[in-house]
């Protein structure tokens, strides 16, 4: 499927993952907004399901493994050039645990790290982004699922 002047609507999936006060953010390393800090994640791939598209995601932009554990918020993007529609994603946006792996970039991102709740404001994050961030640390608060602290140094990497 062609993402740039698609014929229709492109189904994508993000997945917020929040480890104490940190929340894990890729630096693009494709259009749109190529080389702006965002939440990891991408297209859904035909016959795969949201969930696995959002391991698949983070798995493949991080190394990263995750459980998703509930959906923050369900948007539009759209990217207008003159009149015609650039790019269009509706993107659905989830909360997750970490499961496991070790952090590394992906072929696709330019960098991967882990972010200081504080630090947000210096990586621009875009406005609905950091909305869907702002919603997973309320989410982690509440939940017991996701773990407040890292368990070990080794998942602190």
């Amino acid at each position: 499927m062609k993402r740039e002047y698609p014929k229709q609507p492109i189904v994508a999936v993000g997945g917020v993952v929040i480890q104490g006060s940190r929340v894990l953010l890729v630096r693009r390393g494709r259009e749109p907004h190529k080389g702006e800090w965002s939440i990891p994640g991408g297209m859904l791939e035909l016959g795969e399901s949201l969930v696995e598209g959002v391991r698949r995601e983070i798995r493949e932009e991080t190394g990263v493994h995750v459980e998703p554990l509930e959906i923050l918020g369900v948007f539009d993007r759209i990217q207008k050039k003159g009149p015609r529609v650039q790019y269009h994603y509706v993107i659905v946006d989830y909360a997750c645990r970490r499961t496991g792996g070790r952090l590394n970039s992906g072929s696709d991102v330019l960098d991967a790290r882990w972010v200081k709740r504080e630090e947000l404001p210096d990586y621009c994050v875009a406005q609905k982004a950091a909305l869907v961030i702002a919603r997973a640390f309320k989410f982690a608060e509440k939940s017991p699922k996701v773990p407040s602290a890292p368990k070990d140094a080794e998942q602190a990497l």
